[in-house]
């Protein structure tokens, strides 16, 4: 992702802000701008490594079908400054709660790679994800071009293509089956997985050839794509475009301190953090939205629960701030009854 100097705030030492949220993707910018549109001093701590870089264009989202993730990123980050909100260029390398206030408000610090502190009274984590890819030689300098993993974000432009599918579990026989959709010509690599009978006639009956035969590696065509699929025994496969499901990790680097439950997906295709209700923790006064939470959802869901978490967010800070509210009149009403007591007593 290409930004300018310029488009990046600065950390006030001693500062506490509303809100801090970690990570500048679709997620982690529509929550600030709720957050922003709401009054709320927030800032949004971004690394600049969003899971769809290597994508050519953001599709599946109304009115900005195709958009180039970048140039998405780039309007969300101007859109977020537009209400007073900051963007600041870092890595989080830790993050835990501080002390909370005398009347139980929460605290966190979030420490970044350059050594400065920001800190803030409730925090949004929207890290995403890290896609891993199964250990075939020659496949991860294909990812994001004639290496997809998802049917509804890149399925139209492979259309019609020779694909094949590196199976990694048994989520790729739904896999292939969604990609059938997309083309005539589909080849499942079984890849030692297992395939019982039922599976390979429902295969045959949709027209998907089976190849029993592991994968040796990919091998690239001299226009840099991907040329086809080299089989162990020597044999060559060619493909135009390889689909796999890819395991999901969470990112969660700096984040341990915060101590947030997290989940494993069904059949090992990975992790996520554990969250409830618009995002929520077991965490007093932590959120998780976007893929880090959600891995499956495409770039309008990720907005969509930065959005809510955003404004639940605000919500809850309201209810924080007249519960001071309230608890100063008390203490100011208590002083005065205390100090007329006193003035009678003499």
């Amino acid at each position: 992702m290409s930004v300018t100097t310029e488009e990046y705030a600065t950390i006030a030492p001693g500062e506490t802000v509303d809100a801090v949220v970690i990570g500048g993707g679709a997620a982690g910018l529509n929550g600030a701008l709720m957050l922003a549109r709401s009054r709320r001093t927030v800032v949004v701590v971004d690394s600049g490594t969003p899971r769809n870089a290597p994508a050519e264009g953001v599709h599946g989202l109304i009115g900005l079908e195709g958009i180039a993730p970048a140039e998405l990123l780039r309007r969300g980050r101007d859109e977020v400054r537009q209400y007073g909100g900051r963007i600041v260029a870092g890595e989080v390398i830790a993050a835990a709660a501080s002390d909370p206030t005398p009347d139980g408000d929460p605290r966190f610090a979030v420490t970044l790679a350059d050594g400065s502190v920001v800190r803030a009274r409730r925090l949004l984590v929207a890290t995403g994800l890290r896609d891993v890819l199964p250990d075939v030689p020659g496949l991860a300098p294909h990812w994001g071009h004639g290496v997809v993993h998802c049917p509804y974000c890149h399925g139209w432009e492979v259309r019609d293509e020779p694909i094949g599918v590196l199976a990694v579990g048994a989520a790729s026989v739904h896999h292939a089956l969604l990609f059938r959709q997309l083309t005539d010509d589909l080849v499942y690599f079984a890849r030692d997985t297992d395939l019982d009978q039922d599976t390979r006639a429902r295969f045959a009956a949709r027209g998907i050839r089976v190849v029993d035969t592991p994968v040796a590696a990919v091998e690239s065509a001299d226009d840099g794509g991907i040329a086809g699929v080299r089989l162990t025994d020597g044999r060559f496969v060619a493909r135009r475009v390889l689909a796999v499901a890819t395991t999901m990790q969470a990112r969660a680097d700096g984040l341990a301190g915060l101590r947030l439950p997290m989940q494993d997906l069904p059949n090992t295709m990975g992790r996520h953090f554990a969250t409830g209700m618009a995002g929520a923790t077991d965490v007093r006064g932590v959120w998780v939205a976007g893929n880090a939470a959600d891995p499956v959802a495409q770039v309008g869901a990720s907005a969509a629960a930065g959005a809510m978490a955003g404004a639940h967010i605000n919500a809850d800070l309201v209810s924080a701030d007249t519960d001071a509210a309230l608890g100063a009149v008390q203490r100011d009403r208590d002083g005065l009854v205390r100090g007329a007591g006193a003035r009678l007593a003499r």
